[in-house]
């Protein structure tokens, strides 16, 4: 097979000569005693079970998990799965040196929206904020080079939703789309503080994962998470912008990001504000949908 070719497009009996992602690797022994690897290998497009039984021990020293691996082997069906016998696996070492964050993203799953689309939606929903302190807070990010290319980047989770690059601009442009038309429907709600809210809530997520062969946590991610890390990032922001917004606006905009995944642990675990509530259950509203888009019902949905 070509080294283009992708995971999804394999059939039993296919020679295997690519490069992929190992995102599994397990060291196991046969019935008889004998090591061998259990692996997984994934591109963009999916990915497949793999084995290596001879010289398992010898292999097991050219890559670790996490690496991008050469492999060559056969594609087999054992128990109605694919799996990939492995003749030889190493690291894939490109040019120059250690991969770079480009050869690593071709390993991991991307969403299907065009970025340039999502993009114009987020600038037109952060364009339909008409108070001068959320303005000028949201003006400085769209504004940032660096933060958009962070937010087209980064999914929203590791195995749950929008588990994807770009996974995080497309939920942000969703609860934002969701949150205009609710404010359309309930006139008494602060549009502004909503749709402010909806557009930042998530924005501690570009500070939380690691971008490898596989989506991991940095330092911060793991100890703090992404709503700490949320709100360290808008009190930075607030520092630069000064008297443009006073601090009623500050605390209702903070309040809105660490109440987005419910009450419980604020303070009395009460929302302080419709605003907060809403954008509670307007996130909680495209994270379920989309999950179960993506993997199916679960038993309290079904």
């Amino acid at each position: 097979m070509s080294e283009e070719r992708t995971i999804s497009s394999l059939r039993a009996g296919d020679e295997v000569r690519g490069v992929y992602a190992c995102v599994r690797k397990d060291r196991r022994k046969t019935r008889t005693g004998s090591p061998y690897l259990a692996l997984e290998l994934r591109d963009r497009s999916g990915s497949v079970q793999a084995r290596a039984f001879r010289d398992a021990d010898q292999l097991a020293g050219l890559f670790e998990r996490g690496d991008i691996v050469r492999v060559i082997g056969r594609v087999e069906r054992f128990r109605d799965e694919l799996v990939v016998e492995v003749a030889d696996i190493r690291r894939q070492e490109p040019d120059g040196g250690a991969p770079t964050e480009a050869i690593t993203q071709a390993f991991l799953p991307v969403t299907y929206r065009d970025f340039e689309e999502l993009d114009g939606f987020l600038e037109h929903l952060a364009s339909e904020v008409y108070d001068p302190g959320y303005r000028a807070l949201l003006d400085t990010l769209m504004a940032d080079a660096q933060l958009r290319a962070d937010l087209r980047r980064t999914p929203c989770s590791r195995a749950g939703h929008h588990a994807y690059l770009g996974g995080l601009l497309e939920h942000t442009v969703a609860v934002a789309t969701l949150a205009r038309e609710l404010c359309e429907l309930h006139r008494r709600l602060n549009s502004d503080l909503l749709l402010t809210a909806a557009i930042v809530h998530d924005i501690g997520r570009t500070r939380e994962f690691t971008y490898t062969a596989e989506i991991g946590l940095t330092d911060e991610g793991r100890l703090l998470g992404h709503l700490a890390l949320g709100q360290q990032l808008l009190i930075e922001r607030f520092t630069t912008l000064g008297e443009a917004l006073d601090d009623s606006r500050r605390l209702a905009l903070l309040h809105c990001v660490m109440a987005h995944h419910g009450a419980a642990g604020l303070p009395g675990g009460r929302f302080g504000s419709p605003e907060a509530l809403a954008l509670y259950r307007l996130n909680a509203l495209d994270a379920g949908v989309k999950g179960v888009l993506e993997h199916g019902l679960g038993p309290a949905e079904g």
